[in-house]
């Protein structure tokens, strides 16, 4: 299988450490974002839309990285993807609920905001607007993922054990690390990102968003928690 990815993409990143987790063999071809090549006719003919990561299974191609984590799970027979009807659904929920909620407000409304030229608006009263409105529903969402979803008796998102919710949420809450957010009001939330970025995988996996992204803007000059 042949994965279009790069290693600072939020999308991508979850698909990458579940595939190392789960010694899923894949033939990895970096797209880079910051040379424009997601725009190029050459990667547009594989995914249309531009955007990574992108999955080809032979001559079955698949795009959006929940997708993707699916159906590598389901085909390669992954716990994390558990087979009851009812603990899968909770799983889709969650996942869904981070990439319709947190996500939003977390990931585009104010880390991108600040730190992606596409998404800074040159009117500096929207600008200051929109990260007003992106924190207070930040904090909002944080606030359900620390007393709701993990709690204070749950490891997991989902439970006691791990599953694909687990992965592609952490990649997702961890990209305010860009902007250096802290989680400290948060304690479920800190103890979840820790116990998965405890994982044997993290580090090798996450090398170049730490890098190229995180590293690549100094504490102090962000809008906070």
């Amino acid at each position: 299988m042949k994965l279009y990815f790069h290693p600072v993409s939020t999308a991508c990143r979850p698909v990458m450490l579940f595939a190392a987790d789960e010694n899923i063999a894949l033939d990895a071809q970096m797209i880079d974002l910051f040379k424009g090549e997601h725009r190029q006719p050459a990667y547009l003919a594989v995914n249309p839309s531009g955007q990574i990561p992108t999955l080809e299974d032979g001559d079955f191609r698949l795009t959006e990285s929940s997708t993707i984590l699916k159906y590598l799970a389901e085909k390669n027979g992954s716990r994390a993807y558990p087979a009851d009807a009812k603990q899968r659904a909770r799983v889709n929920e969650v996942m869904d609920w981070f990439n319709t909620g947190l996500y939003r407000d977390l990931g585009y409304g104010l880390i991108y905001s600040q730190t992606l030229p596409d998404y800074i608006y040159s009117d500096t009263t929207v600008q200051n607007a929109t990260l007003a409105r992106a924190q207070k529903k930040a904090n909002h969402w944080l606030g359900i993922l620390d007393k709701s979803l993990i709690g204070a008796n749950k490891k997991f998102v989902c439970g006691n054990d791990i599953t694909l919710a687990d992965y592609f949420g952490v990649c997702i809450v961890t990209v305010g690390e860009v902007a250096h957010l802290r989680y400290d009001a948060y304690p479920n939330v800190t103890r979840w990102i820790n116990t998965m970025k405890a994982r044997s995988n993290w580090t090798k996996v996450n090398e170049g968003f730490y890098q190229y992204f995180v590293g690549g803007y100094k504490e102090g000059k962000f809008l906070g928690l």
